[in-house]
């Protein structure tokens, strides 16, 4: 039986492997300068109301209302896209800002919490109150604004389907059958 040779500097093992992609991903992908001090002129519309910003290309349109325009309704709670508390409306869509970039959603209409209620609640806000549909309220005004596109798309027609819809927010303090019932409420109130 021939004996096995000892790898050579040049033969590949999973230690070199290893330790190759270790070093390449220390080597950055671009020029630091370009990252660090880029900014971006644009325009948000929040709310019906043009906003002018100057922001850096990798700023999430959750910190732009929040941060920088100072609508602090939206909420920051995981910051990867699990809670829904940071749950806003883009041309009529339900999405969560902590995972679109602000620069993503220039020339487009950015409904907020603060924006849903004219002068006086949206039947959704009025329904979370009346059924007590939160307790410590950090997750509320992601619920809300999830419930009204729920309702808005029509997925409001048995409490297993509000359930299903809704389950991209979550309530820390369990008040799911509140929140069902609020978002029952408002879908008959609404129709």
């Amino acid at each position: 039986m021939p004996e096995e040779e000892p790898p050579s500097a040049f033969t590949p093992t999973r230690r070199t492997v290893l330790k190759a992609g270790a070093a390449a991903t220390a080597i950055p992908l671009w020029p630091r300068e370009a990252s660090a001090d880029s900014t971006v002129p644009m325009s948000l519309r929040v709310n019906g109301k043009v906003y002018e910003q100057v922001l850096e290309p990798r700023v999430t349109l959750l910190d732009a209302l929040r941060e920088r325009i100072g609508l602090t309704g939206t909420k920051k709670g995981c910051d990867r896209g699990e809670c829904g508390a940071c749950t806003v409306h883009v041309d009529g869509r339900r999405i969560k800002s902590c995972l679109t970039l602000a620069v993503m959603q220039q020339n487009r209409e950015i409904t907020t919490v603060e924006g849903l209620a004219g002068g006086e609640l949206h039947p959704v806000q009025a329904a979370f109150l009346r059924r007590d549909g939160f307790q410590c309220g950090f997750c509320t005004p992601g619920q809300v604004m999830s419930a009204v596109a729920c309702v808005a798309e029509g997925h409001a027609g048995s409490d297993d389907e509000i359930r299903e819809w809704m389950s991209g927010n979550l309530c820390r303090c369990g008040c799911y059958p509140n929140i069902v019932a609020a978002v029952r409420d408002a879908a008959e109130e609404l129709s």
